[in-house]
Formats: C-alpha cells, structure tokens, sequence
C-alpha cells in the first residue's frame, strides 16, 4: 500500500484545494492530510478564518482523504512520515525546494497550483470590499436600480 501525505491550512476551503486533494489521492492508496492548528498558524504569522476543528472536519468529509491529522509544528513531518510509514510527500510548487531534505525519509512531489485560485486571493478581495466605501456602494446600487428600470 503507496501513502501520501500533505500539510496544508485548507483556510477558505476552494477548488484548488479540492483539485490538489484529488491529485494527491491519485499518487497513492492512502491520503493523509496534515491539517495546520490555529496555533501553529499564529507561530507562521497566519490567521485562519475558519478554526482548526472545522478545517480539519471539512478536510476529512473530503472522500479522496483517509486519515486527517493536527500539523502543530515544522518538526513534526520527519516523526509523521516514520509514523505512518509514508512513501511520498506532496505539497504546492510555491513551496518548491523547501522540503527537499525529506527525501532522504521518502519521495519529495511538488504539484503546480490551481490557476486562478488561492486563499491569499480570496482573502484579498474580501478585504477591498470591506474597503468600499458607504458612498460607493450607495452609488454601486442607484447604478444597478437604474439599469434594472432601463431593462423593464
């Protein structure tokens, strides 16, 4: 039996995250996801939206995952790859070169990103809608009203 494992924030939850998971499955007969504890977040100077126990049950309800698992320090991979007796680690090629000392453990992949689509993406339109102005959206909306009699 071929096990991969991945270790991610999944924050979000979007298609590049289902389209990386069904990938990861494809490399293996067992996918183990490592899912990153709002803790261990803060320490990597990230804040989730999302908190770890729905992270992790979302992650799990995915039917490509087998096992999910807390990821609450850098460390902790070489002890998670001898635990699970692990054959490939997978993780995003923004990551790539980062994780080359695990070879010596097991297989190192790093699979291209889903175009178009990140959390850090997302986060950032969230954030300049908030910063839309009262005056704006008003106006936004007396735009789109008009439109709508126009089209009656």
């Amino acid at each position: 039996m071929t096990k991969v494992i991945t270790y991610g924030t999944f924050d979000m939850f979007h298609i590049g995250h289902l389209n990386l998971l069904k990938r990861l499955k494809s490399l293996g007969d067992e996918l183990i996801v490592a899912v990153s504890t709002d803790e261990f977040n803060l320490l990597k100077g990230k804040k989730t939206l999302i908190p770890w126990q729905q992270r992790a049950d979302i992650v799990a309800a995915i039917k490509y995952v087998d096992k999910v698992i807390p990821e609450e320090s850098w460390e902790q991979k070489i002890e998670d790859i001898n635990k699970y007796n692990i054959d490939t680690f997978v993780i995003g090629n923004d990551w790539e070169g980062k994780f080359d000392f695990l070879k010596e453990h097991c297989n190192v992949v790093y699979l291209e990103r889903t175009e178009g689509v990140s959390t850090t993406l997302l986060k950032n339109s969230l954030s300049a809608i908030r910063n839309i102005s009262k005056k704006d959206l008003i106006n936004a909306l007396d735009i789109l009203e008009q439109l709508r009699a126009d089209l009656e």
